[in-house]
């Protein structure tokens, strides 16, 4: 009987003994300057968030896929500030029709994505009706959504699961500030969640203080016990460890 019970024993533990402490940083706004295309020459496997229909979306999505580099679509959507979207916003006046086709639009211009992040939201994300309309059209694609929970109120993820569509969600902005002191603060902050639950997500954006803090600091991840992984893998080790989980729980009764 023992022969039979170590080998499920382990099958239960394996994802969560493998995928300890992996890391996934996504670069944001990218597309707007020219100077975005530094970061593909950041180390390691970062995901960048490309906004559609900007003067060098296409270009780095061009060449992010040449190096293999992890691209998802960063979908402008209403903030509560009523800040300016940018060319392919999606608003709350936006009937379904008009959302999905913005939508469809901004994916056909980026055909080398796997997922989407919403850029700002904070008013968007919390109204089921939008984001059923958006995971509608991530669901036919197989795309997975991260949510960058720009507020507490977002009901994306609740309104993905329903959908069936694959996601996840963000845990620390790292450059909401930029001096070296703040950048370090946030990036252990981002160590310290994944040494807890065994992965963690963190957003950065295109400024040159954060292309030249992470050249040295995604260096020094591996040496500490890190592993840098694309986005995408850590959605698929989520959906791992819930079927692992589902058949623990089920093994106990």
């Amino acid at each position: 009987m023992r022969k039979k019970i170590i080998p499920v024993i382990l099958l239960y533990l394996l994802p969560i003994v493998c995928y300890a402490k992996q890391i996934a940083i996504v670069i944001d706004d990218i597309g707007n300057h020219q100077r975005d295309l530094a970061f593909l020459s950041l180390p390691g496997e970062l995901t960048y968030a490309v906004l559609p229909h900007t003067p060098f979306s296409q270009h780095f999505a061009y060449h992010a896929a040449k190096l293999n580099k992890e691209i998802i679509l960063h979908i402008p959507m209403q903030a509560l500030n009523d800040k300016a979207l940018g060319p392919g916003g999606l608003t709350l006046e936006m009937p379904k029709w008009q959302l999905q086709r913005t939508l469809g639009h901004a994916l056909a211009s980026l055909p080398h994505v796997k997922g989407v992040n919403n850029h700002m939201g904070s008013a968007l994300t919390q109204h089921d009706e939008p984001m059923k309309w958006t995971m509608e059209v991530l669901k036919k694609r197989s795309l997975y959504f991260l949510d960058s929970k720009t507020t507490p109120y977002s009901q994306a993820q609740k309104v993905a699961n329903l959908y069936g569509v694959d996601n996840i969600a963000r845990h620390v902005f790292l450059d909401n500030e930029l001096q070296t002191e703040q950048l370090q603060a946030q990036l252990a902050q981002l160590k310290e969640v994944a040494q807890e639950q065994g992965y963690a997500i963190g957003i950065a954006h295109p400024y040159p203080e954060t292309q030249q803090f992470l050249m040295q600091a995604l260096q020094d991840l591996s040496a500490e016990g890190f592993e840098l992984v694309p986005l995408s893998k850590l959605v698929e080790n989520k959906y791992i460890r819930l079927v692992a989980l589902q058949k623990s729980n089920q093994a106990k009764h």
